[in-house]
């Protein structure tokens, strides 16, 4: 029986919103963190499936896995147990043991489900390659303020040229947290410590952390979508959730090296790495030097999309009806905001010749954007951009949005106040409200 009309049109939607970042994507180099109690869920092999969509999409992958569960596991299964300070397990030869064995089993584990190809499986005809190796070179923590941490040790090198050639072929580059040193010893590394160092060393387009946790503002508990590396540091700073500090000192210490995104991604989300690569909201926290929006002067190249912005106002009278010609003519009076590559918002200031008066125009919000003061920031902009042109009076033409250019203190006047430049005919069949607003 054929899908309703209706769950057609959404899959139909969803796949079109989602080719942009299918193109953007392709050839980059993703490095995605996620620890022992992932491998360990029911739901792994889920996640697993989207790892090889991943690959099939064109995306060089490198997965970074954690044991950390695992090891507890063995140990209270022999009676033993470690001791932690901070973060660092002290890693003695007995638990060295366990930590072999805990990476050993996981990494078979990883690589099984990676090698499905079952057919009527998610995985039919994945045909993934995936490869190992000793990739990371490590060195003993040490003794740090009288305590030894034994085999517990630190990332010293990253073998990137061995790392990219494999990601060069096409293999799922799998890295376990352990590390070894030119002496042939071995040692327990933090697994997002290593995702990290992993990601600097490429110089990776995005690390992703699959976390325990959404990463929540303590006030409002809401997801906090995105945050800069100074915001992020204010956030780990105050955190009263320790489990996200470890991700949150990944993803500054990444940015700051020039990786340039950095995704934190509640795990326990069904297909929360897809919904956060492949649509424009996403359902995680991205973390990156500045941000990913971006308030600038447009360009001829960005006219379609405004144009595909503006369409939907122009139709129901909101806005005035634009030519591509007349927008190409004026294009250097507008200004755009811009999120991944899409423009989420649009604003024109125009000036009359011989006076001090400019018009606020063409101002639109993308309607999946339309929070977070986004109108206010690109009135601001122009309001700025007025000042520095010695204008003394801006003006608005309104139908249906007067109320909101009230609130950011604009007043209404009728025409006879702007004779001196006259209205155009179509804002006299649109029965437009004037607006003004004086810039001190």
């Amino acid at each position: 029986m054929p899908e309703p009309l209706t769950q057609q049109a959404s899959f139909i939607n969803w796949f079109r919103d989602s080719s942009p970042y299918i193109h953007a994507h392709r050839n980059k180099t993703f490095v995605i963190f996620f620890g022992g109690e992932s491998v360990q869920s029911k739901s792994f092999a889920n996640h697993v499936h989207d790892f090889a969509l991943l690959n099939s999409l064109g995306i060089r992958l490198v997965l970074v896995h954690g044991i950390r569960p695992q090891i507890e596991q063995r140990l209270k299964k022999n009676n033993q147990h470690s001791t932690f300070v901070g973060p660092h397990r002290i890693t003695d030869s007995t638990t060295l043991q366990y930590v072999k064995e805990s990476a050993g089993h996981a990494r078979v584990e990883i690589e099984a489900l990676l090698s499905m190809g079952l057919a009527n499986s998610p995985m039919s005809g994945a045909k993934i390659k995936v490869t190992s190796g000793n990739f990371v070179t490590a060195k003993p923590i040490g003794i740090l303020k009288g305590t030894d941490f034994c085999f517990t040790g630190r990332v010293r090198r990253i073998d990137s040229t061995a790392i990219n050639a494999h990601l060069q072929n096409h293999n799922v580059v799998l890295i376990s947290p352990i590390g070894y040193s030119p002496t042939g010893e071995v040692f327990n590394l933090s697994a997002e410590e290593v995702a990290t160092d992993v990601a600097i060393a490429l110089q990776a387009d995005k690390l992703i952390l699959m976390t325990e946790e959404n990463c929540l503002n303590e006030t409002t508990q809401h997801l906090i979508p995105q945050l800069t590396v100074s915001e992020a540091s204010v956030l780990l700073t105050n955190a009263s959730d320790h489990s996200l500090k470890p991700s949150l000192t990944a993803a500054i210490k990444a940015c700051q090296k020039n990786v340039d995104r950095v995704h934190l991604i509640n795990r326990h989300l069904e297909g929360g790495l897809l919904l956060e690569l492949f649509s424009r909201n996403g359902v995680g926290t991205l973390i990156s030097a500045n941000s990913y929006e971006k308030l600038r002067t447009a360009t001829t190249h960005d006219i379609p999309g405004i144009l595909e912005l503006i369409r939907p106002l122009e139709a129901e009278n909101k806005l005035i009806a634009r030519s591509r010609e007349h927008i190409e003519i004026d294009i250097e009076n507008y200004s755009i905001l811009e999120r991944d590559g899409l423009i989420i918002g649009c604003i024109a200031l125009n000036t009359f010749p011989h006076t001090t008066i400019a018009e606020v125009a063409c101002l639109a919000v993308h309607p999946d954007y339309q929070h977070a003061a986004r109108g206010q920031q690109l009135l601001a902009h122009t309001l700025t951009q007025a000042k520095q042109n010695k204008i003394r009076q801006v003006i608005a033409f309104s139908t249906q949005s007067s109320h909101w250019f009230f609130e950011q203190g604009f007043l209404e006047i009728d025409l006879e106040a702007i004779a001196e430049i006259g209205i155009k005919p179509q804002q006299i069949e649109r029965k437009a409200k004037i607006l003004h607003k004086q810039i001190s």
